[in-house]
């Protein structure tokens, strides 16, 4: 800019347009206006100003740079000047003090009177410049992202990093299948102090990988350090320090940690982080009090539910002699971790072999090729109610491969037509209440995922849905204070059969008493020792009128 020492043409800084508007009246510009003045673009609503120097290049500043150059500017000078444009005379190729002319119409007023130029240009015209200016702002700044991501690698988080699943995580992540094969990623470890040297072995054995994406690997033990410049965190499972014999005491354990966590994301990650939640349980709570104390970021915070997805498709494979993978569309509803619905009436299987065969892209539904209703409706459920029961939804390596998935679908968007289950604040979709996260079918496209809203045929019958979302609301009551003990969800038939009430059971891992975590000191990660069970895992078939409502009783 002006006082530089650089040469700058007035009618290029101002208008960018046709010459003859600051120009001689041969219609040439005149080089003696343009060596002689220095100014700042016109400061309109909207607009970040830009200069253009001798040599072309548009330069732009954020409004509130030109604010404190014109303030330094006029102090450095002594003149009396708080408004943009300002224009002086400074004899740039002799040296010497600049005279302030003024603004712009003082300027006209100068240009026409020493050098016969005259201006036809409107307050319009100015305006229209000033947006044309933002529009190369805005463009220079994309640009210069792009370039960024170039050179910057993406920072990844791991919590509790010396759990299995993050050993098993770390070598999908830097082969390039999750990000893309031209995005170099940092791996940032964190965990506490007493893990420090387990994840010092991590961290070497991760280096020997020689991974050409991973440009750097580092710990963190330092509570206040977490999540620096974040722009993806996985949320994997939490210990506590803090003696727990209940279920209730159980569930408002993990709210220190989710608090801690999700001040701390929203005040050092980037902006736009992505935050996605695993581990074996109360997976729906931790997400949801994560959006709770990051409300900022609430959008960006989902629970992993293709782990269970996985094992139902699995199980389903098995009983129909195909591959996993050949099955499509399968939907969890509800509780990840505890009481949630398989829904099977969008179920499809791909490259099956029987009497009727076609071309790849054929499907046909899965229940109508099974015959056994009696193991679909109790064998089927009871063996998925186990895996969840026992948390062998989150095993390590299925546990890094659904993260890892949910990851890569996030970022170059899910399978054309496909259905994916994902746990998300629910906004009353389904008829789920407001506030609670939910598993439910969406799809993932443009960085971003979308409920699928549209599905027909997939209505939830009332009693169900209740009792899916009486656990995950109480949870959630819990964990904030306000309300006390936990009462399981029993419907009118389940009363009326003379069932017992029961409590949510839980399982010890070790022994009875076993301490648990504190989350907030986050100083002695012991293993979990408290597992939730569901109250029922509950299936639908293609006619909605057969389903089993089992209740587990520890």
């Amino acid at each position: 800019m002006g006082g530089t020492g650089e040469r700058i043409k007035l009618f290029k800084i101002v208008c960018d347009r046709v010459p003859q508007d600051l120009s001689s009246p041969s219609g040439t510009p005149d080089p003696a206006l343009s060596s002689q003045c220095a100014c700042a673009t016109p400061w309109l609503p909207g607009n970040r100003p830009a200069a253009i120097p001798a040599g072309g290049e548009a330069l732009t500043w954020p409004s509130s740079c030109l604010r404190e150059w014109l303030k330094d500017l006029c102090e450095k000078n002594k003149w009396s000047h708080k408004n943009s444009p300002i224009i002086w005379r400074e004899l740039l190729d002799r040296g010497g003090e600049g005279l302030l002319l003024g603004g712009y119409n003082e300027f006209l007023e100068y240009a026409q009177l020493y050098h016969g130029v005259t201006s036809s240009m409107t307050t319009e015209l100015m305006k229209i410049i000033a947006q044309e200016n933002l529009e190369t702002h805005i463009e220079k700044e994309l640009e210069e992202e792009a370039r960024k991501d170039l050179i910057n690698p993406l920072q990844v988080w791991i919590t509790s990093a010396s759990v299995p699943a993050c050993y098993n995580l770390i070598p999908i992540l830097t082969s390039g299948e999750v990000f893309g094969m031209h995005t170099e990623i940092s791996l940032n470890l964190f965990d506490n102090k007493e893990a420090e040297e387990n994840l010092r072995s991590v961290v070497a054995e991760t280096q020997d990988l020689v991974a050409p994406l991973l440009q750097s690997i580092s710990i963190c033990t330092r509570v206040e350090d977490a999540f620096r410049q974040a722009h993806v965190v996985i949320i994997l499972d939490d210990s506590t320090d803090q003696e727990v014999y209940t279920l209730e005491g159980c569930i408002r354990s993990r709210l220190p940690l989710c608090r801690l966590y999700g001040y701390l994301i929203e005040k050092n990650a980037h902006n736009s982080v992505r935050v996605i939640v695993g581990g074996k349980t109360f997976v729906n709570l931790k997400t949801v009090l994560l959006m709770r104390y990051a409300p900022n970021l609430a959008h960006n915070i989902v629970a992993v539910a293709l782990g269970v997805e996985g094992q139902a498709k699995a199980v389903l494979a098995r009983k129909l002699r195909t591959t996993p993978s050949c099955i499509k569309n399968v939907i969890i509803w509800g509780n990840i971790s505890g009481n949630n619905y398989i829904d099977l009436r969008k179920a499809k299987v791909y490259r099956y072999e029987s009497a009727i065969w076609g071309p790849p892209n054929y499907s046909r539904p899965v229940l109508s090729l099974i015959f056994d209703s009696e193991w679909v409706n109790r064998q089927y459920v009871a063996t998925l109610r186990k895996l969840t029961a026992t948390g062998k939804q989150f095993r390590p390596i299925l546990a890094a491969h659904s993260i890892a998935t949910t990851l890569k679908y996030w970022y170059h968007g899910s399978p054309p037509g496909e259905i994916v289950s994902l746990g998300v604040l629910s906004e009353g979709q389904f008829g789920i209440p407001e506030g609670i996260v939910f598993s439910m079918p969406v799809k993932f496209e443009n960085g971003t995922w979308i409920v699928l809203t549209d599905l027909t045929d997939i209505e939830i019958s009332e009693q169900i849905m209740t009792r899916m979302t009486s656990d995950l609301i109480q949870e959630k009551l819990i964990a904030l204070g306000d309300l006390v003990s936990f009462q399981p969800y029993q419907s009118e038939t389940d009363l009326a059969k003379g069932y017992e009430k029961t409590t949510l059971p839980t399982t010890y891992n070790n022994q009875e008493n076993q301490r648990v975590s504190d989350a907030v000191d986050f100083l002695d990660p012991i293993p979990q020792t408290i597992s939730e069970k569901p109250h029922s895992q509950e299936l639908i078939n293609d006619s909605g009128d057969k389903t089993v409502e089992e209740r587990q009783i520890n």
